[in-house]
């Protein structure tokens, strides 16, 4: 009897001792999903919280909820992050930092209803609530439904500029132009400090079609930046004025990978012999850590193209290591307009995966073949292809266009 009352009486202090280590590892759960959200493992900052916070939500702190939520975001978990947010309670749901994590990881799932219908639910609106609900109609190229949420805001920031500025880069209307330089006129002259500012400032005033008033800009900013150069450089070449573009790109003295990309387009709209030794000469001084660049690879590919030599174009292309759709896009594209589409077939031949933009130069290169085995391979490939492709209209086109040029007219 002695000896089970006092066995009884030693599992107290165990049973309290495990509890109290509960307890304790959801105290700390915040700070531990805090760390590993830091180090971009969101899944395990799930994995703990689906061991010691789930069951313990109501009892969580809010920074907690806030840590868990940002893990649904980045993981794209959108049904949890719903579950969360019905199961939180409603004094939890009124917190900033909640509300405003909540509508964050609505918009990073893509759910911007939800965001929205939150947004109006909340009664302190605060400017980060703002800035993620632009961006997430920005993403989702509803640029006017951004626009009208900024005329919502009492005071804007720098932050809702910047994304007022894409919007209007988006729509490139007459309208969006008139904001742009309305709203230029009225920010605080402190704003003008801030280079990513500028940089959305130049590229929707270029993308709006005023170069000359983007230029103006662009000449009496102190301090210029390499974005800044990007936005003039592109704008120029999106306005068909690759001359500028090359100019401009003269007067920087370290360019980095983007501002190479720019002016590869340029030589490339270009197609002259003179655009053509630039592009050979400036791909031989670039850093060998831009070759690691996809984006920059293919647009050196495009260029030499266009510009003419295939030669060069192809030992390159077939000295790269890593090779990308679109890199084998810029050559298949640079065989059609060389008059090459036998060479396109072949290469396209080698592709795993081909997208639509393969699939469409395919067909393109089957047009210009106009014989009985380019008919059979388009045949056979527009039997192959996902049916997702064919919501595609330019894809649809090649093909129709293809089928003709092959004289099958009742196909």
């Amino acid at each position: 009897m002695t000896t089970r009352l006092l066995n009884h009486c030693l599992s107290f202090p165990k049973l309290s001792l495990k509890r109290l280590n509960n307890i304790k590892s959801y105290i700390n759960l915040g700070t531990e999903m805090k760390l590993l959200n830091d180090k971009k493992q969101f899944e395990k900052a799930l994995a703990i919280f689906d061991q010691h916070g789930i069951n313990n939500i109501t009892t969580l702190s809010n920074f907690a909820i806030t840590q868990v939520l940002k893990a649904c975001a980045h993981t794209g978990d959108l049904q949890r992050g719903k579950i969360i947010h019905n199961l939180i309670a409603s004094e939890t749901k009124n917190d900033i930092y909640v509300s405003s994590t909540l509508i964050h990881m609505y918009v990073h799932c893509g759910d911007i209803a939800s965001a929205q219908s939150l947004l109006d639910s909340t009664k302190n609106k605060t400017p980060p609530m703002y800035g993620i609900m632009m961006k997430g109609y920005i993403k989702k190229k509803q640029a006017n439904k951004a626009i009208d949420l900024f005329n919502e805001i009492q005071n804007p920031n720098d932050v809702h500029m910047i994304l007022l500025f894409n919007a209007c880069a988006q729509l490139k209307t007459k309208e969006a132009l008139d904001l742009v330089k309305k709203t230029s006129k009225q920010i605080p002259k402190s704003f003008y400090s801030n280079p990513r500012l500028l940089t959305s400032l130049l590229d929707a005033l270029m993308k709006c079609g005023d170069v000359a008033h983007a230029e103006s800009l662009f000449y009496s900013s102190k301090q210029k930046v390499l974005p800044m150069y990007g936005a003039m450089m592109k704008g120029y070449v999106d306005s068909n004025l690759p001359e500028k573009a090359i100019d401009l790109f003269n007067k920087i003295e370290n360019p980095d990978d983007v501002n190479i990309i720019v002016l590869f387009n340029a030589c490339a709209q270009l197609k002259t012999k003179e655009a053509l030794d630039l592009v050979k000469k400036t791909s031989k001084q670039i850093p060998k850590s831009f070759y690691s660049n996809p984006r920059l690879l293919t647009s050196l590919l495009d260029a030499l193209m266009k510009c003419g030599d295939v030669a060069h174009a192809e030992s390159f292309f077939n000295s790269s290591k890593q090779k990308v759709l679109s890199m084998y896009g810029a050559m298949m594209k640079g065989y059609v307009d060389n008059n090459l589409p036998e060479k396109a077939i072949d290469l396209f031949n080698k592709i795993e995966n081909p997208n639509d933009v393969n699939i469409i130069l395919l067909f393109n290169a089957c047009a210009q073949l106009k014989t009985k085995e380019a008919l059979d391979l388009v045949k056979k490939t527009s039997k192959q292809i996902p049916k997702s492709f064919y919501s595609n209209p330019r894809l649809l086109t090649s093909l129709l266009d293809a089928l003709m040029k092959c004289g099958d007219v009742a196909h």
